[in-house]
């Protein structure tokens, strides 16, 4: 069942696991004007709701449906490098989601805690980085450490895995319906951290 949203359950949890992109860090609509100049750029199309809806889906798989829905040939390999190029460019401006923030400080020495992303490794770290928070993390899971990506489980296990942690004691904090299917199909329990484009899934 989902969890009220930044409310802790009263449950002896041995791990966290958070995403980074719109969970610890507000980096959202810096992703989405980086998708918008890729797009302008490459003779593309990603609109604002759709991206929303596509939450922690890796790039590669968003490029592969933006082709299939909108019948574009953007190339699978160079598009998510351009893009990732743009979004680095913004991380200064990223501020932290302070409420995660506050849970990742108190958490800091009391259980072990990972990061698991969607995203690309050097963009993960380096938004840690930006908002001084990377020392706070025993593990970081990112796209190249897994073979499939949320909603599937993999990035959520490979993350219990490195800390030492059954999946079922471990507790999930995601911002996305693809997040909120991953902790699901991991067997963890999550926090939802709302924001105003998520709908949960069925």
């Amino acid at each position: 069942m989902p969890i009220d949203p930044l409310a802790i359950p009263d449950h002896p949890f041995k791990a966290y696991i958070f995403d980074c992109d719109g969970t610890i860090a507000d980096t959202m609509p810096a992703h989405f004007r980086a998708w918008t100049r890729a797009m302008n750029e490459l003779g593309g199309t990603f609109p604002e709701d759709l991206f929303y809806s596509w939450g922690g889906v890796p790039t590669h798989v968003i490029v592969e449906r933006l082709n299939k829905r909108f019948g574009t040939k953007l190339d699978i390999e160079s598009t998510p490098r351009i893009k990732e190029r743009y979004f680095m460019e913004l991380i200064p401006e990223v501020l932290p989601i302070e409420p995660v923030v506050a849970l990742v400080k108190q958490f800091h020495e009391t259980a072990p805690m990972a990061v698991a992303s969607g995203g690309h490794r050097e963009v993960v770290v380096q938004t840690l980085d930006a908002l001084g928070l990377t020392a706070y993390f025993d593990a970081i899971v990112a796209m190249e450490d897994v073979v499939h990506g949320k909603p599937a489980p993999d990035p959520f296990l490979e993350a219990a895995r490195r800390l030492g942690v059954a999946p079922e004691a471990c507790l999930v904090f995601e911002d996305s319906p693809t997040g909120i299917e991953a902790a699901k199909a991991a067997g963890m329990r999550y926090v939802l951290v709302p924001t105003p484009a998520v709908e949960l899934p069925a």
